[in-house]
């Protein structure tokens, strides 16, 4: 393949070369179930199920892992305030994360692992790490890994240990060095008993670092292509993740890939700011893949800004694509369309290098608007030719699809086309009959009004020189 990927470690764009020739692995931090996500995180895992899709389209199999960390300091905090069982409190928010990356079309990991379903597996890392000198155990329950002890410690994010604040975590009694961290955690009394498992050690939980070198090593071995997060888990989680499996003689990620910050009118997203957006909010505002589109807009590396204007932006664009892809549907004929294989079509070269390069989103999409133009221009002229309109319609899919936002498979997924969609079909066609023939007799006010009926239902007109066409405005996300 002649994917080029920018490496954090190294600081260059370099061609991507798989551990294993014709596959993939890859690994990416999760959400941490303390609440509902908010749409800086859909922008790292959209970014993410982007990459996902392009390593597939280019032939490699892929092995998609994305942990769930279910348990840590702020889940216990959160639940007790709200007097809910810890577990209860995070497998609520697990599934809102997973109902959400639904509604925004997005791959689902090939496997999807809990922290608290792999103590086993870290009291061994652990206790490999104690044996290799990389570890200590506290004598209080607790046990941490000793950056001294690490050579290469910060190298992912090129710091020198000297320079480096401490790790963040409360001040413990038991640590060597302040910047030491957390393997394991000893059990608090006033938490509930049911969030430790005993160990060698002592008593107490896991850290947040341990468990994804432990998960990732369990799923995707000593040492996998990719590892995936957002800019903001470089450090310490991600420079601490790397130290735990090189302290244990483990390879682990060849390549790390970092999506940017997302900023929410020009600046960065706080409750304290006011401008904090929580997904909910958004997808109850705007159509899910108007949502996809406008996070996937910048560079995945980029500062992306989301405000009123990137949406409205983003919410015509999409409409233009389904509108576009409706005309093609009309001309070609359902059968036809649903049969087209978007795996076999032939990208165009422009699109491809443009995904080549770091994925390349941006200069990606120029080549879709101008395939879309082009398909516009088919469906314009008298007569078009079925074989044009179904090749540009092809390709234009196909480009879509691999940023998950092929409008016929949103469409089809929201329930129409099919006969509910007919249904609909002839029931509108009839009252723009009957607005066609106000209009042939110049009474305005008859044909405005059935105009503006059909839009306050959500069906929106427009004319065009073959007469008038419908669409259904894009549907926001109803909550049960």
């Amino acid at each position: 393949m002649s994917l080029n990927l920018y490496d954090t470690a190294t600081r260059e764009t370099a061609p991507f070369r798989p551990v294993r020739e014709g596959a993939v692995s890859l690994y990416a931090c999760g959400p941490t179930t303390q609440g509902a996500p908010h749409i800086g995180h859909l922008r790292t895992f959209l970014a993410v199920d982007v990459l996902v899709r392009w390593l597939e389209r280019s032939g490699l199999d892929v092995t998609y892992v994305r942990n769930v960390t279910d348990i840590d300091d702020k889940i216990l905090a959160k639940s007790t305030q709200n007097d809910v069982p810890w577990w209860a409190w995070s497998y609520r928010f697990e599934r809102e994360f997973h109902e959400i990356l639904d509604d925004l079309g997005c791959r689902t990991p090939d496997y999807e692992p809990r922290a608290t379903g792999h103590v086993t597996e870290m009291i061994a890392f652990m206790e490999r790490l104690i044996e290799r000198g990389h570890a200590y155990a506290d004598g209080r329950g607790s046990v941490y890994f000793d950056v001294r002890s690490l050579p290469d410690y910060g190298s992912l994010t090129h710091q020198e240990l000297d320079d480096m604040q401490d790790a963040g975590e409360a001040p413990e009694p038991g640590k060597r060095d302040p910047r030491d961290f957390a393997l394991w955690k000893a059990a608090k009394p006033e938490e509930p008993e049911t969030a430790a498992w005993d160990t060698p050690f002592g008593r107490g939980r896991p850290g947040w670092h341990l468990e994804c070198s432990t998960m990732a090593r369990r799923y995707l071995g000593e040492t996998f292509d990719i590892h995936a997060g957002g800019l903001d888990l470089r450090f310490p989680h991600h420079e601490n993740e790397q130290a735990q499996s090189h302290g244990a003689g483990y390879g682990f990620a060849h390549t790390w890939v970092h999506v940017g910050v997302l900023t929410v009118d020009g600046m960065k997203m706080g409750k304290s700011l006011d401008n904090f957006v929580s997904t909910e909010d958004a997808l109850a505002a705007h159509p899910a893949p108007a949502v996809r589109l406008a996070l996937l807009g910048a560079h995945y590396r980029a500062t992306s800004e989301y405000n009123a204007a990137s949406m409205r932006e983003a919410e015509v664009v999409w409409e233009r694509f389904g509108a576009s892809t409706q005309r093609a549907r009309e001309l070609l004929g359902e059968e036809t369309v649903l049969a087209q294989d978007l795996r076999a079509v032939e990208l165009p070269a422009a699109f491809v290098a443009a995904l080549d390069d770091d994925l390349g989103v941006p200069e990606a999409m120029a080549v879709v608007h101008r395939t879309q133009a082009a398909l516009n221009a088919a469906l314009a002229e008298r007569g078009a030719a079925p074989e044009t309109v179904a090749a540009l319609l092809a390709e234009l899919r196909a480009m879509l699809d691999v940023l998950g936002l092929d409008p016929v498979s949103w469409t089809d997924a929201a329930g129409e086309g099919g006969s509910e969609h007919d249904a609909l079909d002839a029931l509108v066609r009839g009252q723009l009959a009957a607005r066609a023939e106000a209009r042939a007799a110049k009474d305005w006010a008859r044909a405005d009004a059935i105009r503006d009926a059909l839009d306050h239902a959500g069906i929106r007109v427009e004319d065009g020189a073959d007469g008038a066409r419908w669409t259904l405005a894009p549907a926001t996300r109803k909550d049960s």
